[in-house]
């Protein structure tokens, strides 16, 4: 990841096409103690630091029953990073590799993801430790980590396998 807007040598950058409105609406916004990329961790840890996820009204009343799971997955829009990059040089050696090779913040929808653990819900804020991103990033959505559901259906002659 590139820490400063910098193009390293061996990244290509394009001209990104406008874009167009999908709708989306934050949630929420998160609190960390990270304000520098220098700062913060290349990935999320569930030793980390005790952080805040703070819901806006009226996406409050969704926090319904979100005590039962031990973990979420949490999805959050990198505001700060740039969205230009196809090819990076995360090791800053001159090998590059492709944006969709990597999990580097710098994509052209910088949406982030990280498994974090619930410690506890207050009101309209939860804490859990296991993020990796700077204060006030932007929420997008909560849910219940996958592993916790069982499939809907077993697998049917004629579903697409890896290959097809």
């Amino acid at each position: 990841m590139s820490l400063r807007q910098e193009i390293r040598k061996g990244e290509v950058a394009i001209d990104a096409p406008p874009a167009t409105d999908a709708g989306l609406v934050f949630i929420g916004r998160i609190r960390t103690p990270w304000t520098s990329r220098l700062d913060c961790p290349r990935q999320g840890r569930r030793d980390g630091p005790t952080c805040r996820i703070e819901l806006f009204e009226p996406w409050t009343p969704g926090l319904a029953g979100i005590e039962a799971f031990e973990t979420l997955e949490v999805l959050y829009w990198l505001d700060r990073s740039r969205r230009d990059l196809v090819r990076q040089s995360p090791a800053d050696d001159g090998s590059t590799r492709g944006v969709f090779a990597l999990r580097s913040p710098v994509r052209p929808n910088p949406i982030g993801t990280s498994l974090v653990t619930l410690l506890g819900v207050e009101g309209a804020t939860m804490l859990v430790r296991g993020l990796d991103c700077l204060d006030g990033t932007p929420l997008i959505d909560l849910k219940p980590d996958r592993c916790a559901f069982t499939p809907l259906a077993p697998p049917q002659p004629g579903d697409f396998q890896v290959g097809d």
